[in-house]
């Protein structure tokens, strides 16, 4: 590639960064299909050439796919894919394209084919020297999920013990990642009635959240409310109606933006005082969130 070509698409690039830090995505949008179609003009056999064209094909296809054009978003990933052929030296590219690839294809319900990228995709990353051990984790998460969801609970643990273990090796227990994980693991286990597996889980978040974000955080929250529920079924009824309450707080202190939640955990904490005989301390509490609920819509309009 000559000189001036490569100034040019350096050129390209910044601006179509500038204009994406900007948030204007449209406009980068053009500043991208322009880099796609300068290094397609200067495409050669030599490798930097083969990079650049590739490089612009992923940078257009994360815009495609921020702007909801889907399909011209696996365009672009698609051909990146080609030009690189599988090539040692750029797994870890081929790896992220087959991620994002993956991405696309869950966002638009097609299952199947987000489960075939996304293993793909793990493939690459242990395939990179070294490992990219944090992405494979990633994705191993992702694929728990969608196992979960096609009730593949074996393969569902497989994939959440998979991650879990990357995370607690190379983040510690201690972080965000290694909770959020902890916390897929537990709603697992409670739905396999793996119920001492999914307090042991959901105690682990709980903990991690409490430490990082404190009280008032809708993670934190979130913990609260699904370690409460693991408690409903190991007995410890005393110790679910303490963090049912807890949940209950977090969440009305963080207002509107939570509306769904707080509703959620409303609802759990309800049946759980009716189980209790204490009807009418449900009701009370119904009635306070209906009118948090009420406020919030009001004041969104």
């Amino acid at each position: 590639m000559d000189s001036p070509t490569a100034t040019l698409i350096t050129i390209l690039r910044e601006r179509l960064q500038a204009l994406r830090d900007a948030g204007d995505l449209q406009e980068a949008l053009h500043a991208a299909s322009a880099a796609v179609e300068k290094t397609q003009q200067s495409l050669g056999q030599d490798l930097d050439s083969i990079d650049a064209f590739a490089d612009a094909l992923e940078l257009r296809g994360e815009l495609l796919r921020e702007l909801g054009h889907h399909e011209a978003a696996c365009d672009d990933y698609r051909q990146a894919i080609d030009q690189l052929d599988s090539r040692p030296d750029r797994l870890d590219q081929i790896g992220r394209l087959h991620a994002a690839l993956g991405a696309v294809h869950d966002a638009s319900g097609d299952t199947a084919r987000a489960i075939d990228h996304w293993r793909e995709s793990m493939s690459y990353f242990e395939r990179h020297d070294p490992p990219l051990v944090l992405d494979v984790a990633a994705l191993a998460n992702n694929l728990g999920f969608l196992a979960k969801a096609a009730n593949d609970l074996d393969a569902a643990e497989t994939y959440f013990l998979k991650a879990l273990e990357i995370l607690h090796e190379h983040l510690g227990q201690e972080h965000e990642e290694t909770a959020a994980v902890s916390n897929n693991l537990g709603a697992l286990y409670l739905a396999a009635k793996c119920h001492e597996q999914a307090r042991e889980m959901h105690m682990m978040a709980l903990e991690t959240r409490r430490k990082l974000f404190g009280e008032e955080h809708p993670d934190t929250a979130q913990s609260h409310n699904n370690l409460a529920l693991a408690l409903l079924e190991t007995g410890d009824r005393a110790w679910a109606r303490r963090h049912f309450e807890r949940a209950l707080a977090g969440f009305e202190a963080l207002g509107a933006a939570y509306a769904d939640d707080l509703e959620a955990v409303a609802a759990n904490y309800c049946d759980f005082l009716r189980e209790e005989g204490e009807s009418s301390q449900a009701d009370r509490i119904a009635e306070r969130v209906q009118a948090v609920l009420t406020a919030g819509r009001a004041g969104t309009c």
